[in-house]
C-alpha cells in the first residue's frame, strides 16, 4: 500500500460513511460541517458542482477544526490544484485519467479516483492506488460487481458511491473489499435549506454506527 493510500485511510479513520455534499448556499457550509462532525462524520466531500464549492471548502478548512474536508467531482489537474489550494485534505474524482494521476503524483494531497471496470482498476493499481471510488455504484452492478472483484483484484479496496442510501449502505459495508461508502442521505437538501442541523447531526450519528 502506498504512503498516500495510507494517508487517505488515516484521514478517513474508519469512518463508514463519507457525506457527499453539494453546497448551494455557501453560508450553509460551516454549520453543516459542524453538524456532521458532531454526529461522528468529520470527513466530508464537498463536490465542485456549485459555483461556491471552493469557497465552501475554504471556509470549512479554516473554521471547522473537527472537519476533514475533501473535494469531489474533480475532473482535471486545474481543479485538483484549486481544490488543494482551498484546503482540501483529499481529492475525489468520478474517474481516472493520466492527467489526474500526474497531478496527484506531484501533490501531497491523496487522490480517490473512480474506477468501475477491471481495466480502470488495474490502471489505478499500476499507479500505486489500492483504494478507489466505485462510481456510480448502483448503476454499475453494485454489490454483485464488488463481490466479483474481490478475488481477482484482492488487494484493491473501494468506497462505493452513487445510489447508496441508509437502506443499502450496511449491505455494501459488509463486503470485505469495501472500506466505506459515500452518500448524500445524511444531509438531505430540504434539511440543509431549513437549517435543521440537529436533525442532520442525528442522521450522521446513525450513519457513523453502520457496519460496526
Amino acid at each position: 500500500m502506498s504512503a498516500k493510500t495510507q494517508k487517505l485511510l488515516s484521514l478517513l479513520n474508519g469512518q463508514p460513511v463519507i457525506p457527499v455534499l453539494k453546497i448551494a448556499n455557501v453560508a450553509d457550509a460551516v454549520p453543516l460541517a459542524r453538524a456532521l462532525a458532531r454526529g461522528g462524520l468529520p470527513a466530508i466531500e464537498i463536490t465542485l458542482r456549485t459555483a461556491d464549492a471552493l469557497e465552501a471548502i475554504r471556509l470549512v478548512a479554516s473554521e471547522v477544526e473537527d472537519a476533514i474536508v475533501g473535494a469531489g467531482t474533480i475532473l482535471d489537474a486545474r481543479q485538483f490544484g484549486a481544490a488543494a489550494a482551498a484546503g482540501s485534505k483529499f481529492i475525489v474524482s468520478p474517474g481516472i485519467t493520466r492527467e489526474l494521476l500526474a497531478a496527484a503524483k506531484d501533490s501531497d494531497v491523496p487522490l480517490l479516483p473512480g474506477a468501475i471496470t477491471p481495466g480502470e482498476i488495474m490502471a489505478a493499481r499500476e499507479a500505486g492506488l489500492r483504494f478507489l471510488k466505485f462510481f456510480p455504484a448502483e448503476q454499475s452492478g453494485g454489490i454483485a460487481s464488488l463481490k466479483a472483484f474481490a478475488s481477482p483484484l484482492a488487494d484493491v479496496q473501494f468506497c462505493p458511491t452513487g445510489g447508496i442510501t441508509g437502506k443499502n449502505a450496511a449491505d455494501y459495508l459488509s463486503l470485505p473489499n469495501v472500506i466505506c461508502v459515500g452518500g448524500s442521505w445524511v444531509a438531505p437538501d430540504d434539511l440543509v435549506k431549513a437549517g435543521k442541523w440537529d436533525e442532520i447531526e442525528a442522521l450522521a450519528r446513525a450513519a457513523s454506527k453502520l457496519g460496526r
